[in-house]
């Protein structure tokens, strides 16, 4: 059985969501294979539904009413660890050695253009360079990059991540993920060019800096 993540649920309810990724389960089968109170699973049940991991389902069998059983969500199924990392270097390990190095490139910065339409279709088509700004750092956090924005003494203002959410492949391909990809995803996101990366966690730093040019 697939452990889970321990930094996303674990104890009693880790347990249940790794029987509910099996199969749907009622109350009293969870609270019979966990050696728990079948009150203390029906507990543990309603606040993972209030968290929206599992979802009640009903199904008839044979006479009386329908058995209530719980269901993993697509956010509980989140749950468990994903490794696309390593997909995602395999795969470009692939496309680099069949068709270099440009090619990658040019393919990456165009994924980065098509992520940043997305995540800006919803920003006002008049909104002030401020307001983008601040919604290209709250899109970020939604992303994973637990960003901000801070300012230097001397006025300049950056947009710092303490988190890359592709950490593994940005220290494989560091030129492909930092200068390529990231580089081209934040100047799309803010409407600017000239973004300059100034620090990256894919090249050993601690934190990714990008400094925004200013008008």
């Amino acid at each position: 059985m697939t452990a889970i993540d321990g930094e996303a649920l674990g104890g009693t309810r880790g347990r249940i969501l790794e029987e509910l990724a099996v199969a749907p389960l009622t109350a009293r089968d969870l609270a019979r294979k966990l050696g728990i109170q079948e009150s203390a699973a029906r507990g543990h049940l309603g606040r993972m539904e209030e968290r929206g991991l599992v979802t009640p389902t009903f199904r008839k069998e044979g006479v009386g009413r329908p058995r209530k059983r719980f269901a993993l969500t697509s956010q509980g199924q989140d749950q468990f660890p994903r490794k696309y990392d390593l997909i995602l270097d395999s795969v470009v390990d692939e496309l680099l050695a069949s068709k270099g190095e440009g090619f990658v490139s040019a393919l990456f910065a165009e994924a980065a253009h098509r992520m940043a339409r997305e995540v800006t279709r919803s920003l006002p088509t008049n909104a002030t360079e401020e307001e983008r700004i601040r919604h290209v750092v709250g899109a970020l956090n939604d992303l994973g990059f637990r960003s901000s924005l801070e300012r230097s003494p001397d006025g300049k203002r950056h947009i710092v991540r303490t988190n890359c959410i592709f950490r593994h492949s940005a220290l494989t391909h560091p030129f492909l993920m930092c200068d390529v990809f990231d580089k081209n995803l934040t100047e799309a996101l803010l409407g600017e060019s000239g973004v300059a990366l100034e620090d990256s966690i894919g090249r050993g730093g601690i934190r990714c800096s990008h400094l925004i040019p200013l008008r």
